[in-house]
């Protein structure tokens, strides 16, 4: 018997079940855990077949990668692929999330490609696009623009081809920045161990509101989906009702009434440096979901206002940009690091507010 089981109300966000797993926030791990009970009548056989057998449209090669690289577990304890199962254990393990009757569309849309050889692909995203498919946005995304280039069809990908590219973590479409792609099994969970590892280096740019209190600090604090608005989250004291989560920052710019920070993850949740710095009173500039479109300082005279408005239609989006990335590569086992400069909109941003403070 086979059962998914998602730790989260969020289709793109999928928790794994392993004691050692993270998460990844505006880098969010794109992998679902499942869980399989063998059958009473089950007579003695390898676990990669057993798992073959039972999972449809996965290759027996990928679920042999799985357990390679320790995501597959039998009484909670991590098996090899030679493992006889028997009847009644319990198999709980992790695979790259696909969207499965979603259509992907190959489409010709430029992307903005830092690095890319043949394990791995790292772009850098522009605000506004969307990663996958779906909630209405089944066509412009990263994802269509991959299969392109690529070379990937729908119907390859529907017959569970190892070749589809596959984003290992995601960041919100109105964030900007470098994410990593798979272009192989291997690839994926290679990734996946170090993102659930906390060892993948992320760090994010951020403009906020107010003058931080500090050069530097950290916000731990658990989160939750936002039980009046589910699309929201919020920060919980009860760890039965959140998720652990951690985010360091610290100040490299002093701009009167924002804030230029630089975020590093720990830990990574749906939304979480944008639910961590609202919840110390510093939400990100533009941020509408968590109050960072109101005036938060300063005194609201109709110059200042305007100011403000004008400031908001140069960066139309939330201030936020995921500007670091490096990872051990999948193939070579050596450290790279790569760097997305400025966005042209949090750097216009960036100016305006600097020649305010100025005069």
């Amino acid at each position: 018997m086979l059962k998914s089981l998602p730790n989260s109300d969020d289709p793109d966000l999928l928790d794994s079940d392993f004691p050692e797993a993270g998460q990844s926030d505006e880098g969010q791990e794109l992998f679902e855990h499942f869980r399989l009970e063998v059958d009473p009548g089950q007579a003695p056989l390898r676990i990669d077949k057993y798992m073959t057998s039972h999972l449809e449209r996965t290759s027996r090669h990928r679920i042999q990668c799985a357990i390679k690289e320790g995501f597959v577990q039998v009484g909670e304890k991590t098996v090899k692929a030679n493992y006889i199962v028997r009847p009644g254990d319990i198999i709980r393990f992790v695979m790259p999330y696909r969207r499965r009757g979603v259509e992907i569309i190959p489409q010709d849309i430029p992307l903005n490609i830092v690095y890319e050889d043949d394990d791995v692909l790292v772009v850098d995203k522009p605000a506004g696009m969307v990663v996958h498919p779906g909630h209405g946005n089944y066509e412009g995304t990263l994802v269509n623009a991959l299969a392109f280039h690529l070379g990937i069809s729908q119907s390859a990908d529907e017959e569970g081809d190892d070749r589809m590219g596959v984003l290992v973590h995601r960041i919100d479409k109105d964030t900007s920045g470098l994410l990593v792609v798979a272009k192989n099994d291997e690839s994926q969970l290679r990734l996946a161990r170090q993102f659930f590892e906390h060892t993948i280096e992320r760090r994010y740019m951020a403009i906020v509101w107010g003058d931080m209190p500090a050069d530097e600090g950290t916000v731990d604090a658990n989160l939750m989906r936002d039980p009046s608005d589910r699309l929201r989250f919020c920060t919980t004291p009860d760890p039965e009702k959140g998720k652990h989560a951690v985010t360091h920052w610290k100040v490299l710019e002093r701009l009167g009434f924002v804030t230029l920070v630089e975020c590093k993850l720990e830990t990574g949740r749906t939304h979480q440096i944008r639910v961590h710095l609202s919840s110390i009173g510093h939400p990100i500039f533009g941020d509408e979901r968590y109050g960072g479109t109101e005036i938060r300082q300063g005194t609201i005279y109709a110059k200042y206002k305007q100011f403000i408005h004008n400031c908001f239609e140069v960066c139309p989006r939330q201030a936020l940009h995921a500007r670091t990335l490096g990872f051990v590569h999948p193939g070579t086992r050596k450290f790279i690091c790569f760097e997305s400069p400025m966005p042209a909109d949090m750097a216009a941003l960036l100016d305006k507010w600097r020649k305010y403070v100025a005069n």
